[in-house]
């Protein structure tokens, strides 16, 4: 019996035959996964070796290596090691659950085996481990994002889509380099013009055609011309489900990836899920977290840390508020109106770092503004007093700010607090930031801080307001520390 293939599924053939032989590791170095592995397996083993050996244990090497084992099979069994893992930021709260999770392994074997080393030491035997693995996630997100930003170790991705569908998703991935894909070819659905300077790979018909296997025929064709990892279909009227599934066919039978933007920006992952309703696939998007347990977590830990931080600080504080009186005449503090959650206004309290009459000279710097939005900012703004150069260099200026946090006009995380000058000229979009209270810190200050131009604060910002959770919280606070040490933007 002959066999009849369709034009579609000969293209099919001949990309699976010529592409999935080249396909590359995410383009990562092959350095990431033995690097991980090693420095989680002798992360865990030396560590614990020492530690149960200075205890007198009677087995030491053999804990050693069931620690080891346990650590590097906990994070392969949750796929820390595949090839979308490696080099991404996660974060230290993920590293942290899955140390926990190795914690609770080896308290069940330490029952199990009768292992009696003391509990505190055997704990701090594998606190290292836990370190060794954050330092190197930081090692290989660095060099993989110092890789990207001179576009390598990327995804080349082919678009379709409308073209004005497919130009919006050209702009925003072209607009950051917090991701791998790299665009290389443009798929337009119908005709209409294409600004972007991205190559037409091919062009297909505004209606579905009557020949099956003509779209996916001619993006197969696309893919093989430009080389592309990844087809990234953008949403539209005129890319049906019935139209969209031939294309995955055929992209699936010759090797390749499809991914669909359902036309979300800036929604974390962790609010969606996917659900099937009668055989169509369903996005499910969960609201934001504004109540229950977390929020109550927030609250405790804004007051709590903000008492600590006074108490604790208190010395510390008079010996700037000496320095700043020392340095320049004018008092220590400095109040400002600042506008706060849904609106309301508030002062809020920092160490003075500029001249007494600094606002009133503001207006004549306005020429001098660097930045492109609502924001002042100036690298070597001549208000500056020397010592309040050192204070926004450290971000020490920003201590009193924990008498708002506990009086409850401030969180420790949150957006930038605006100025009422600001906010006067908001938009709908930009007034959503509001919507909770303002942080000490934020994503803002951890990405850069006054280097960032206006429309990433306000997307950082939407993106906090968005997607908050206690967790996100603790992380951002514990970046807070390495961005205070690194001063990037901070003048």
């Amino acid at each position: 019996m002959r066999h009849v293939h369709f034009p579609a599924q000969r293209v099919a053939r001949a990309a699976h035959e010529t592409l999935v032989p080249a396909r590359r590791i995410g383009d990562k170095a092959r350095w990431y996964r033995p690097a991980a592995i090693a420095a989680d397996f002798f992360g865990a083993a030396v560590p614990v070796g020492l530690v149960f050996d200075a205890a007198q244990q009677v087995r030491p090497v053999y804990c050693a290596l069931a620690a080891a084992v346990a650590w590097t099979g906990i994070q392969a069994l949750r796929r820390r090691y595949a090839t979308r893992a490696l080099g991404e930021s996660r974060g230290v709260l993920p590293v942290l659950h899955d140390w926990l999770i190795l914690i609770g392994v080896l308290a069940v074997a330490r029952v199990v085996t009768e292992e009696d080393t003391p509990r505190l030491s055997a704990l701090g035997a594998l606190l290292p481990a836990l370190l060794i693995t954050v330092a190197c996630h930081k090692l290989t997100y660095r060099h993989l994002s110092a890789a990207r930003r001179e576009a390598q170790a990327v995804s080349r991705v082919l678009v379709i889509g409308e073209p004005d569908a497919a130009e919006d998703v050209i702009a925003h991935l072209a607009a950051r380099t917090d991701h791998p894909y790299v665009v290389v070819g443009v798929v337009p659905v119908g005709t209409g013009p294409l600004a972007s300077g991205v190559p037409v790979a091919a062009r297909l018909d505004a209606d579905a055609p009557e020949a099956p296997g003509v779209d996916s025929a001619a993006v197969l064709g696309a893919v093989l011309s430009h080389h592309a990892d990844l087809v990234l279909v953008a949403p539209g009227v005129r890319i049906t489900g019935e139209r969209l599934r031939r294309v995955a066919w055929a992209l699936h039978d010759a090797g390749l990836e499809l991914a669909v933007f359902p036309g979300l920006v800036e929604v974390s992952v962790k609010r969606l899920e996917t659900l099937s309703a009668g055989g169509l696939a369903v996005l499910r998007v969960a609201p934001p977290v504004s109540r229950g347990v977390q929020t109550l977590l927030k609250s405790v830990l804004d007051r709590v840390g903000a008492a600590a931080g006074l108490l604790l600080l208190s010395p510390f504080f008079l010996g700037i508020v000496l320095a700043i009186r020392f340095g320049s005449r004018g008092p220590a503090f400095y109040r400002q109106r600042r506008i706060g959650r849904d609106g309301v206004p508030f002062v809020m309290w920092k160490f003075r770092t500029m001249v007494v009459d600094a606002d009133a000279r503001k207006a004549e710097l306005a020429g001098s503004n660097e930045n492109d939005g609502l924001m002042f900012k100036m690298r070597r703004d001549p208000r500056v007093t020397r010592v309040g150069r050192l204070l926004r260099r450290t971000s020490l200026d920003e201590l009193p700010q924990l008498v708002n946090v506990l009086i409850g006009d401030m969180s420790l995380v949150g957006p930038r607090p605006p100025l009422p000058e600001e906010v006067a000229q908001y938009d709908e979009v930009e007034l959503r930031r509001l919507t909770v209270r303002p942080g000490m810190t934020g994503l803002w200050q951890i990405s850069g801080r006054s280097d960032l131009s206006w429309d990433e604060t306000i997307q950082l910002d939407l993106q906090y307001v968005d997607n908050w959770s206690f967790t996100s919280d603790v992380d951002v606070m514990g970046r807070t520390l390495r961005a205070v040490v690194d001063g990037r933007g901070a003048y």
